[in-house]
């Protein structure tokens, strides 16, 4: 189980270490079902991995994850079609946070949206100092998902989460260092240098107490997580059904 097959996710593993790349770098790594479908799958092998400790993940090209693709049409036309593609992004959250190897994450360029949500769900969230992340999804009358109604106001606290999430404002890598959402800002240039130190250091540890520390890290202090992704999901599939969704998405 040391190689595994993506069509939008590169899987490479250096000693004890997975490194998954969303890679769309022609879309800045935009959230097609496609590429929605492999970051879980990848995940999920990297979990069920003996040789695979840790998990690094990234995004190549100029950004981490731009979204979703508008072009793609990722909007759906149904409320099943709705559902499926919810969950489906909901299964990406369940293996990066509730997976038992611990994630990395080298944030490079824009994190937006999902991609955004992708970040915040990464154990040690490493951004460059070049990077950049939002949350538009109300202003297109749509919804958060990612379990980041539970994860965002645990470390940031609820007013600021506030912000964060009704006014989408835009922050640098600086603003979310100084707010815990970004667990280290390093240059660009030393992105992924950082990166795998870190991962390397994490990989050396006992596997048996660094996955349970995970585990009961995240249960404990994430107690409603799997409630806050319902809810989640129930709000974001009522946002693609409204047919002012459709019209605000195209003047995105």
């Amino acid at each position: 189980m040391s190689d595994f097959t993506y069509e939008t996710v590169l899987s490479e593993r250096r000693g004890a270490v997975r490194i998954l790349t969303l890679n769309r770098p022609e879309r800045l790594n935009a959230m097609n079902r496609q590429l929605i479908d492999d970051l879980a799958r990848a995940v999920e092998d990297a979990n069920a991995d003996p040789e695979t400790r840790v998990i690094l993940l990234t995004g190549a090209g100029r950004a981490f994850c731009a979204g979703d693709d508008r072009q793609a049409h990722v909007h759906p036309d149904s409320e099943d079609e709705a559902r499926d593609l919810v969950e489906a992004i909901q299964r990406c959250t369940v293996a990066l946070v509730q997976g038992e190897a611990p994630v990395v994450g080298a944030i490079n360029g824009w994190a937006v949206g999902g991609g955004f949500e992708w970040a915040i769900n990464c154990d040690f969230p490493i951004w460059a100092d070049s990077a950049r992340g939002f949350f538009p999804e109300v202003s297109l009358n749509l919804f958060v998902t990612g379990a980041v109604t539970a994860i965002l106001p645990s470390l940031v606290g609820l007013a600021k989460a506030r912000e964060m999430l009704f006014l989408g404002e835009r922050y640098d890598a600086a603003d979310l260092a100084e707010m815990g959402l970004a667990w280290r800002v390093v240059p660009e240039e030393a992105l992924m240098e950082e990166a795998m130190v870190v991962a390397a250091r994490l990989a050396d540890l006992p596997p048996l107490s660094m996955r349970a520390m995970k585990r009961v890290l995240n249960t404990a202090g994430l107690p409603d997580l799997n409630r806050a992704m319902a809810l989640e999901t129930e709000a974001t599939v009522a946002g693609f059904l409204d047919p002012e969704t459709t019209r605000m998405l195209k003047d995105f």
